[in-house]
């Protein structure tokens, strides 16, 4: 499909690029030349300040995909068939739907000025999509449906790309295991931490576990090989591979056979990627051992990645990434809420902000991480089940991607996480009544 506009920026070409191929098979043809697009014949779309002609769509222009450099945005929004839309505009659709994607989707308020939460990350809580209540709504997706049904009215000839549904279960391999192979001293801190606080039936349970009677509790890495082959499910696992094992890096030493085990013996069924530790994130050098230590073990690429406590500040972060050789990252969603931070159930390439330009970083965005459910929300298996169904459902009406963030704490014999893993299998292998 054709499109005129006035001037041709790099904002403006990477988002016409994402959602030629979000609703189409291919970018939109651009052009600055007004004679040529008078005298298209096809389908075509009149993006400036005026009407040109009666066979055009006219989206009147919102100034932000021409702008440089990063400035205090003003949002006003409003309803628009039940869905929430801004940078109001009067024209043939009633906001400029391609300004207000590219604010959506390159994060554009991160790289504003904002206190950060606890961590240092943005918090969801000084997004607009938490502000306005859609968060919980792959907004940009239900955009783009509407998009497409105006089109067609206007244009009955169009041709839109077919969609499917599709889930990306991923695993955060943060603690490998509860009591195993974590050594002499972090297991007597345990025995005594469990004894001053009178927790007995923890205390027996390590000693169990160290004197090999019972499986460590966050031992479920066989049932979920079972789990997955039932459901023919492909799944990705990001691994925690710090040396030094403080703060919030807790895994055991990716030094010990044990650890370089699990990792291998994951990646010869299932994608793996880097966890870059939470030290790693003030650290490139330090990164890169991470990653050189899991194409070491795995003998292949490391190609992709996921923050530990989802640690991201733009653009920082992801420039790290990118020097770093990370080609596809799962860090886009909040550690602190579920929903959809770059409010979108597809996956797109990160624009950086700063330096104008489209990366060849591509970000897939998740909706659901199971710690954000339980530690944060404090909802029960059942309750999570309920929320988890809630974004199928949303997003099963736009065939988006659907991503999960799981640990294996949650499925294992822990029975502070009593019921998560009934909760899982139930709604891995009952697809049939996710629709009810």
């Amino acid at each position: 499909m054709l499109l005129y506009c006035e001037h041709i920026s790099p904002r403006l070409s990477y988002i016409m690029e994402l959602i030629g191929n979000e609703i189409f098979y291919e970018p939109f043809r651009l052009t600055t030349d007004k004679t040529s697009f008078l005298t298209e014949t096809g389908p075509k779309i009149n993006y400036s300040p005026f009407r040109l002609t009666a066979g055009e769509f006219f989206i009147h222009n919102h100034s932000l995909l021409f702008e440089t450099g990063i400035r205090e945005q003003v949002i006003t929004c409003f309803s628009f068939r039940e869905l929430t839309a801004f940078f109001e505009t009067d024209a043939d659709y009633p906001f400029d739907i391609f300004a207000a994607a590219f604010y959506l989707l390159s994060r554009y308020e991160e790289y504003l000025s904002f206190k950060p939460d606890e961590y240092g990350r943005f918090p969801f809580r000084d997004s607009l999509a938490s502000r306005e209540n859609f968060l919980e709504t792959p907004l940009v997706n239900y955009w783009l449906e509407d998009f497409k049904k105006v089109l067609r009215e206007k244009f009955p000839e169009l041709l839109f790309r077919l969609k499917d549904f599709k889930f990306l279960p991923s695993y955060d391999i943060d603690m490998a295991f509860s009591y195993k192979y974590k050594g002499f001293f972090r297991n007597a801190g345990g025995f005594a931490r469990s004894l001053l606080k009178g927790e007995w039936s923890r205390l027996l349970d390590r000693w169990d576990v160290l004197f090999q009677k019972k499986k460590d509790p966050f031992d479920a890495y066989e049932w979920l090989d079972s789990l997955h082959l039932y459901c023919r499910t492909r799944a990705y696992y990001f691994f925690l591979l710090a040396r030094e094992q403080k703060g919030v890096d807790k895994n055991i030493s990716p030094a010990l056979p044990q650890m370089r085990s699990l990792v291998a013996y994951l990646s010869n069924g299932y994608t793996v990627g880097i966890h870059p530790s939470w030290q790693s994130g003030d650290d490139e050098q330090l990164l890169r051992q991470e990653i050189d230590c899991l194409e070491n073990i795995t003998g292949l690429p490391a190609k992709y990645s996921r923050q530990h406590y989802i640690r991201m500040t733009l653009p920082r972060t992801y420039r790290s990434l990118l020097n770093a050789g990370i080609e596809k990252d799962f860090s886009m969603g909040y550690g602190g809420a579920n929903g959809f931070r770059a409010s979108i159930a597809s996956s797109f390439y990160w624009y950086d902000l700063e330096q104008e330009r489209q990366t060849n970083l591509m970000l897939f965005p998740f909706c659901f991480m199971d710690a954000n459910s339980f530690y944060e929300n404090k909802l029960t298996a059942n309750e999570a089940m309920m929320e988890l169904l809630g974004y199928y459902r949303r997003i099963k009406r736009v065939n988006g991607l659907m991503i999960t963030i799981w640990h294996n704490s949650f499925f294992g014999t822990d029975p502070m996480f009593a019921g998560w893993k009934e909760v899982y299998e139930i709604f891995l292998k009952d697809e049939i009544y996710w629709d009810m």
